[in-house]
C-alpha cells in the first residue's frame, strides 16, 4: 500500500486529498480531515439522493489504521499542494496480494 499522491489544501476540515495504491490498483478519493482529536484519513464516498455521504471504500481496523499513521506522516512531510515525492522516512505497508475480488 502506497500513497500515490497528496494535495494539502485547506477547505473547511479538509486539509489534503490523495490516491492509494494497492496491489496494482489505485484508489482515488481520500481525504485527510482534522477532526476533535486531530487529523484522520476519511475514505471515498458518494453522496446519496437524500444528500448523505455512503464510503466506498472499506477496510479492516488494522488496516485503517496502518493507513490513518502513514498518511498522515506523508501529510506532514510534503511542503506544497503540487504533487511530491514519497517523502523517505514513509514506509510501505505490505497487504495480502491475493485480493478476493
Amino acid at each position: 500500500m502506497n500513497i500515490k499522491r497528496m494535495h494539502k489544501q485547506d477547505f473547511g476540515k479538509i486539509r489534503g486529498f490523495f490516491d492509494l495504491e494497492v496491489s496494482g490498483f489505485t484508489i482515488k478519493g481520500f481525504k485527510v480531515i482534522e477532526g476533535i482529536n486531530g487529523l484522520f484519513v476519511s475514505m471515498p464516498s458518494q453522496k446519496n439522493k437524500d444528500d448523505e455521504y455512503n464510503d466506498t471504500v472499506w477496510c479492516d481496523k488494522i488496516v485503517r489504521e496502518n493507513l490513518n499513521k502513514m498518511a498522515i506522516d506523508y501529510y506532514h512531510n510534503i511542503e506544497s499542494t503540487t504533487d511530491a515525492p514519497k517523502p523517505s522516512n514513509t514506509e510501505t505497508i505490505k497487504t495480502d496480494e491475493n485480493i478476493p475480488f
